[in-house]
């Protein structure tokens, strides 16, 4: 797996749980950000693709996630990457 598609997992899983949380199906979630189909959010949370910063803005706002949290998670699969690259192996059970 890419490191690219590490990040998107870790982020398309991270935003199903929070959707799940919040009670909001796909659809209702595509429809606020303007998404003709609930494939999009699909995408996303299956880590086909990440969402793009401006949705992802909507996104936090909506799921009541703060900043801090978000940046967290991207920063941590982020240095996840860096290491395995420069070690050779990923660190995940440290």
């Amino acid at each position: 797996m890419s490191s690219k598609e590490a990040l998107y997992k870790t982020l398309g899983s991270y935003l199903k749980n929070k959707r799940v949380q919040t009670g909001l199906t796909q659809a209702e979630v595509a429809k606020k950000l303007n998404y003709a189909s609930p494939q999009f959010i699909s995408n996303f949370e299956r880590g086909l693709c990440s969402p793009p910063l401006k949705n992802l803005k909507v996104l936090v706002k909506l799921y009541s996630i703060s900043v801090d949290e978000i940046l967290d998670l991207m920063l941590k699969e982020q240095e996840e990457i860096l290491r395995s690259a420069l070690i050779g192996a990923r660190v995940g059970n440290q």
